[in-house]
């Protein structure tokens, strides 16, 4: 397998994209990283020469301001695009970026292309469960003003994702608002409710935001600007209670005392809740594997991205949802831009 690495990429590039790298290449010796960047930058922080490691010099990076589709249009030898153009013509089977998340979704659309029957593309990802379970939401920050049929295709996405490739029968799709009652939100969720209401999968109805964690459906629909909300509040309210817990065990000898009784599953349960052990989320509806990385990854954060490129890939994921979906004569269908 050949995954490619848009080493410009991110908040803390190239460093953590390059070490992230070394640390996927000897994880997985049989597959090949292309790291994709400016080499004189790249280079100080190759540590180690191993032979499934290859560099491609690109001239120009998109940063994380810039305008994304322009860029994409103008900046035609950035590690980004090239990064696409190596997906796109197969000369990687998959691609990892930890950059500016539009320029990746116009990217996604205009070099690397749509599956059939997919007016636009969803950021996917699984957010773990209090039942140990996962819950797939997307959009997460792909696409902000959807419309309801586009909705309806992220539920199918997600649908065939779920029973397809994790094997789930039946997978519940839930549509994020903020009440459980049908005539409730915006004129955007209240006409998807009635799309999806329409479909032979199994549709739960509303989901809350304070219900996602509890296993109330398998597929969580929205659109990007909520759901990049729930998925922050998420990591914010994580990251808060773990700092409050560590003032709290320290503050005498008898809180380090019951600290180091409870540490043990104290750890494993924050390790379960952290959305970054899962990797990074995955572009559902480009004709080709993309993942997106959080822009403040770091070596160990694109090792999972990596990853979860490499499960994608294995899965056949564009395939089965390209094949699915076709299927769908209920779904809305165009095949323009």
């Amino acid at each position: 397998m050949r995954i490619a690495i848009d080493a410009m990429g991110g908040d803390s590039a190239p460093e953590c994209n390059v070490k992230g790298a070394l640390m996927a290449a000897k994880a997985w010796k049989d597959d090949d990283i292309v790291l994709i960047g400016d080499l004189n930058r790249m280079k100080p922080w190759l540590s180690e020469d191993l032979p499934n490691v290859h560099l491609v010099h690109a001239s120009e990076t998109i940063a994380g301001d810039d305008e994304p589709v322009q860029s994409v249009r103008r900046k035609k030898d950035s590690s980004l695009v090239v990064a696409g153009r190596m997906v796109r013509d197969g000369e990687a089977d998959a691609m990892v970026s930890a950059g500016n998340t539009g320029a990746l979704v116009a990217m996604g659309l205009f070099v690397i292309g749509r599956i059939k029957g997919i007016e636009r593309p969803a950021l996917a990802q699984l957010l773990p469960t209090m039942s140990g379970g996962h819950v797939l939401v997307l959009d997460l920050g792909a696409i902000m003003d959807p419309t309801p049929a586009q909705l309806l295709q992220y539920a199918w996405m997600g649908h065939v994702y779920m029973s397809k490739v994790l094997g789930i029968d039946n997978p519940r799709i839930g549509l994020l608002n903020v009440g459980a009652e049908p005539k409730k939100g915006n004129e955007l969720v209240k006409t998807a409710y009635t799309l999806l209401q329409e479909q032979h999968f199994s549709f739960v109805g509303n989901v809350e935001s304070r219900d996602v964690l509890n296993s109330v459906c398998d597929v969580l629909v929205c659109d990007a600007f909520s759901g990049n909300i729930l998925l922050k509040s998420f990591e914010g309210a994580l990251g808060a209670i773990t700092s409050h817990l560590k003032e709290e065990f320290t503050r005498s000898a008898l809180t380090k005392l019951a600290a180091s009784i409870i540490r043990p599953g104290l750890t494993r349960f924050m390790k379960s809740m952290d959305y970054r052990q899962y990797g990074g989320a995955p572009l559902f509806g480009i004709d080709g594997v993309c993942i997106k990385s959080h822009g403040s990854s770091n070596a160990d954060a694109i090792k999972h991205a990596v990853s979860t490129a490499r499960s994608t890939v294995m899965s056949g994921m564009v395939g089965r949802i390209a094949s699915e979906i076709s299927a769908v004569p209920s779904l809305p269908k165009q095949t323009t831009l």
